[in-house]
């Protein structure tokens, strides 16, 4: 296995950043198949864009390590760091993924984004706003060089309306008094097009920090756009579950054996769409 980390600006000069990318590449073996070619999962971690969690960082590239996923952890910016820094930044992590794909034995037409939480609300960005104008001025890359071939969604920050989790889009963009079309603008539920890819979504019913409604109005979204989706609304769990067992638990709160099957229905969902 290959490990390192790579900061984004070494990645692409034209985003000044401290962002960085950790990377898991798995290496072929004669003794398996010299030739394979593997998915590639980027994890976005929570942190409400006030910090970076690491219960939603390595464990989770472990665990798709585990499932023969190459994987990517996305240390990106956060406040005072202002939006677009982060859509930014993943995009040149894509870009940067796909342009090494044959060095790094994996197909360039699998490689998934996953967002925990606020870390949701960027990979919906990345969804969504891969083909926005400042991506490709601010980082001169080849048009659609960052688009992900498939999102997976953990309870995300979606929308700025009524079922608002407001704290993350304060961090990103600042209070909405001051700039209340970019808080419109960054209500991914209403950024969704056929040109959004297929998406896995999961969430708990009685999600106390981000309501429900944030998952179901960007399935709404897509189903309306005619996108493939695939959600699961779990009856009971806490806010940040991730893994939902003892590996990343801080408290008993976080161990939840009928959520923790998501990741096994995620990773069937990949092999059997892409």
């Amino acid at each position: 296995m290959i490990t390192k980390t790579t900061k984004l600006s070494q990645i692409n000069p034209n985003i000044k950043t401290d962002a960085f990318l950790r990377e898991f590449i798995i290496e072929n073996s004669k003794g398996i198949d010299e030739f394979r070619k593997r998915p590639a999962i980027v994890v976005c971690p929570g942190g409400g864009y006030a910090g970076v969690s690491d219960r939603e960082a390595l464990p989770i590239a472990f665990s798709f390590l585990g499932q023969d996923f190459s994987a990517f952890v996305l240390t990106y910016s956060v406040a005072p760091h202002k939006y677009p820094t982060q859509l930014l930044e993943v995009s040149a992590a894509i870009a940067y993924i796909r342009e090494n794909a044959e060095a790094y034995h994996i197909d360039a037409d699998k490689i998934i984004v996953i967002g925990f939480s606020a870390g949701g609300h960027l990979a919906a960005s990345i969804g969504t706003l891969w083909n926005a104008d400042v991506v490709t001025d601010t980082l001169k890359i080849k048009k659609g060089a960052n688009k992900p071939n498939g999102l997976i969604l953990s309870y995300p920050v979606i929308t700025s309306g009524d079922a608002a989790h407001k704290g993350p889009f304060v961090n990103l963009i600042g209070e909405e008094a001051e700039n209340k079309e970019l808080y419109d603008y960054l209500s991914l539920e209403k950024r969704v097009t056929a040109d959004t890819m297929p998406t896995f979504l999961w969430h708990t019913a009685n999600d106390g920090a981000v309501p429900v409604e944030n998952s179901l109005l960007f399935a709404s979204a897509l189903q309306k756009h005619k996108v493939p989706f695939e959600l699961h609304i779990f009856p009971d769990g806490v806010h940040g579950l991730s893994l939902c067992n003892e590996i990343t638990a801080c408290n008993e709160n976080l161990i939840n054996p009928h959520c923790e099957q998501w990741l096994g229905l995620a990773v069937k969902w990949i092999k059997a769409n892409f």
